[in-house]
């Protein structure tokens, strides 16, 4: 098995944009890659971009927004 490339998306909003990124990119590439997504300052996701991914087929609804501090304090996975 070839390991899996590692991405992290990182955002200072991550409200919209990023979830998407993250759900497109899971949803294209989820046999090769690790997909994470960060912000500075983490706040909840909007519902707009939830509805707009399940229009396309890509579900995002239980994603939470992640802080940048998750990443920076666990052992290196990038």
């Amino acid at each position: 098995m070839t390991e899996q490339t590692s991405v992290l998306i990182l955002c200072t909003g991550n409200l919209v944009r990023s979830h998407m990124a993250e759900g497109l990119l899971r949803e294209m590439a989820a046999d090769w890659t690790k997909v994470e997504r960060a912000r500075v300052s983490p706040t909840q996701l909007r519902p707009e971009a939830i509805e707009a991914m399940k229009e396309i087929g890509v579900a995002i609804s239980s994603h939470r927004s992640k802080s940048i501090d998750e990443f920076t304090t666990r052992p290196s996975i990038f």
